[in-house]
């Protein structure tokens, strides 16, 4: 690959997959676990991005997100989406043929997400099988994105420095991510933040839809006229 990257590294929950129905139907099951009110969908994409016990305790009502109760809720999220991981989730509209044009081109693909890696393993096994070079998802003693040490990881499994490399998500998170690994950022806006959010932290291109997307990391990391933020 001649052009600004080698690789191109991805989030996982609104940028590549909506799992958002899975995660609600995992916090709705903690939720009445513990004998809380259930979470909108809506609520659940809000309370998304930090990794799981983030989203349990985000999800709770403000006076019951310590101690036992939060405790219990967050095991019962984790038995119930460990076995209810890949119901209602699907890929975005054009991420397959995306990354089947990434690789087309020889740019490596990979994963990082703040999801419990298991979970990360077993979705890109079920809808991206072959497809990424790395994946890294929060297990016991990772920190969480925006620290980059995930992406650092996975940068030295690709054997890519951080500017031969994009950082592709759909969050505020995601940004600063990128910002702290020292990579170039895309955002897509079809995910669990609003565009308006997204505008705010000025990324290098902001998609609306797969096309876009391949359109400015093929043609070389620039900006298609009428694209970008």
């Amino acid at each position: 690959m001649t052009g600004r990257y080698s690789a191109v590294i991805f989030d996982l929950d609104g940028t590549l997959l909506d799992t958002a129905s899975d995660l609600q139907g995992a916090v709705n099951h903690a939720m009445s676990a513990v004998g809380c009110p259930p979470r909108s969908v809506q609520e659940v994409r809000r309370f998304a991005g930090n990794g799981i016990r983030k989203l349990v305790e985000r999800s709770l009502p403000a006076v019951r997100r310590e101690g036992e109760i939060a405790a219990r809720a967050f095991a019962a999220f984790c038995e119930y989406y460990a076995a209810h991981t890949a119901e209602r989730t699907v890929p975005y509209p054009g991420i397959p043929s995306l990354l089947s044009r990434l690789r087309e081109a020889g740019l490596t693909a990979a994963v990082v997400s703040n999801k419990a890696e298991f979970a990360v393993r077993t979705l890109c096994d079920r809808f991206f099988p072959g497809v990424f070079a790395a994946v890294v998802g929060a297990r016991e003693g990772l920190p969480h994105k925006p620290d980059p040490m995930p992406v650092r990881i996975a940068l030295s499994r690709l054997g890519i420095l951080p500017r031969r490399a994009l950082y592709v998500g759909d969050s505020d998170i995601d940004a600063e991510t990128a910002e702290n690994a020292g990579m170039d950022c895309a955002l897509v806006s079809w995910g669990f933040r609003d565009r308006a959010l997204l505008e705010e932290k000025h990324p290098r291109f902001l998609a609306d839809d797969a096309a876009q997307l391949a359109a400015f990391v093929l043609g070389g990391g620039e900006k298609e006229q009428g694209g970008g933020a």
